[in-house]
């Protein structure tokens, strides 16, 4: 699977909007850390023509438009402040928001919100049941997960505004959205993506949509729906300040693969961070599951059967996956423990081996920018 290397995100963003010129919509894979937000922030960037734009974006970015007033005198009445400068809230007043974004809430939420355009606020409720009497509770502030999800339904009626062909939303050519769900459990992610996979599918003309996501059953599914009108992508982290984009096709689970070929990246560099071993872990997990196995234990194999140090193996992955180690401010591995990450690596490639050339260095290619 050929990879593509480039040394800057504005020039794997113009990649993209190049590859949007034959088909409708883009997928990326990708870990977080990788540079997905600042992709996605990038390729809006290139649509900015002064004060013209043509990109709908939902990333971390659009989660800040929203901001709590938690009422800390009385803590009584708390909202959801909106920041009303925001091209994305063109035509808020005139749309009718609140009734476009309601049956897109009700799939997931059991609140109510009231959104008043004079204040720019939003206001939640809840019904509640104490001792067989039901009451409203007004005001409340709702989890972090219900306003993810409000958030994400206030995007998808702009979306829908935007296939509706409103003026308010004539500017938008693309929609980039980088990991919508990352407060979903696996059943509200298969509805997230089947619900945006339809509105853009039943559309006559959608805009240019690429979705990128760290979320592998968000991915699959989309990846499912769009079928052949969409491409699929694996974007990593390679020497230096490079990033490698590799086109999938239609591969389910590529994404372990390339986990995998991260990981001896990692060891034949020298490289090698605590997380990794939760990575490697991973993918032994899932290899265990693949080939029957009941633990990940089981795919610990050294040279020799009778391996004393075995067990020793096991109990350093084990221990060593159980780490909250971050991505974002990685620890080196100590030597010793690089020598045993080493040994299980190289030890599990001989007895689970995966076609040789998805290990072949992409940096003898040319790079594309």
């Amino acid at each position: 699977m050929p990879v593509k290397i480039f040394t800057e995100l504005p020039a794997l963003a113009q990649h993209f909007r190049g590859e949007l010129e034959e088909k409708k919509f883009a997928l990326v894979y990708a870990y977080n850390g990788t540079g997905k937000t600042r992709l996605s922030m990038s390729f809006k960037d290139l649509g900015k023509d002064g004060d013209a734009r043509d990109t709908l974006y939902f990333n971390a970015f659009t989660e800040d438009l929203f901001n709590w007033d938690n009422d800390l005198q009385n803590d009584r009445e708390r909202v959801l402040k909106i920041n009303k400068d925001s091209r994305f809230f063109a035509g808020l007043g005139e749309l009718e928001m609140d009734n476009r974004i309601r049956p897109l809430l009700t799939r997931y939420a059991d609140f109510d919100f009231r959104i008043d355009t004079t204040e720019w606020e939003v206001s939640f409720s809840r019904e509640i049941e104490s001792a067989g009497v039901r009451t409203v509770a007004e005001d409340i502030k709702v989890s972090r997960g219900e306003e993810n999800i409000f958030i994400w339904c206030f995007f998808l009626a702009i979306v829908q505004l935007v296939l509706d062909g409103a003026d308010a939303y004539k500017w938008v050519k693309y929609v980039y959205i980088d990991d919508p769900i990352s407060s979903l459990d696996e059943h509200n992610a298969i509805v997230v993506a089947n619900q945006l996979a339809q509105m853009l599918l039943k559309a006559e003309h959608p805009p240019k949509t690429v979705v990128s996501s760290h979320h592998t059953l968000f991915f699959n599914v989309l990846g499912n729906e769009f079928g052949k009108k969409a491409k699929r992508h694996f974007l990593s982290k390679g020497a230096g300040e490079t990033y490698l984009l590799r086109d999938t096709g239609n591969t389910p689970f590529f994404h372990h693969v390339a986990s995998l070929r991260e990981l001896c990246d990692a060891a034949d560099s020298g490289e090698l961070r605590t997380y990794h071993f939760n990575v490697m872990r991973a993918i032994m997990e899932k290899t265990a599951s693949f080939h029957g196995y009941g633990s990940f234990a089981e795919c610990i194999r050294p040279d020799k059967d009778n391996d004393p140090d075995k067990t020793m193996y096991a109990r350093v992955v084990n221990i060593m996956s159980h780490g909250n180690y971050s991505l974002y401010e990685p620890v080196d591995m100590m030597d010793e423990n690089k020598a045993i990450f080493r040994k299980v690596l190289n030890d599990f490639r001989k007895h689970f081996p995966f076609n040789p050339t998805l290990f072949e260095d992409p940096n003898n290619q040319a790079p594309a920018a």
